[in-house]
């Protein structure tokens, strides 16, 4: 178990939240990469029957987040709009899922790198493009992002059938 130290700075925290939120041991319950560990393409394919986004889309759209949370604390003001905000699934094998997944995990790195690279006077910037939110509160966004999302991951996991 990683345990906090009251010895971090602010950066530190929030890449711990970050990584407790998308890999495990957040207090809530299972993290992102724990809902994903038994889908299979099948599975995060699915559409549920409201019409909302499946499983695997959820995963591109978390992906894109953070790679755009990441390009934003280089330096670059960037929005997501349409199929950049939830790329779509494309060929649904189990090869090119498992590619999702990796390619998820592999910028949610380049992520927590970005934030623990930041001298903890930045959090108080302004984030580009954004003159009326810093890095701090977008960075606490992040985190509940991707909680937010693991819940859908959660229930859309329950709604399907057992396999």
């Amino acid at each position: 178990m990683h345990k906090p130290s009251l010895k971090m700075n602010e950066v530190e925290r929030i890449a711990d939240q970050l990584r407790r939120a998308f890999e495990g041991e957040a207090w809530h319950g299972p993290a992102v990469l724990e809902l994903l560990k038994d889908v299979n393409a099948a599975k995060a394919a699915a559409k549920p029957a409201n019409g909302g986004h499946s499983i695997w889309e959820i995963v591109n759209h978390i992906g894109a987040w953070d790679g755009a949370v990441r390009r934003r604390i280089g330096g670059e003001a960037v929005e997501l709009e349409g199929d950049l905000n939830f790329p779509p699934v494309g060929e649904a094998s189990e090869g090119a899922w498992k590619k999702a997944v990796q390619n998820l995990k592999d910028g949610h790195a380049a992520l927590i790198q970005a934030v623990l690279a930041m001298p903890e006077h930045r959090l108080l910037e302004s984030v580009p493009g954004r003159e009326h939110y810093d890095y701090y509160h977008m960075l606490h966004g992040v985190v509940q992002h991707e909680l937010y999302h693991a819940g859908q991951i959660a229930l859309l996991k329950k709604t399907q059938p057992a396999s």
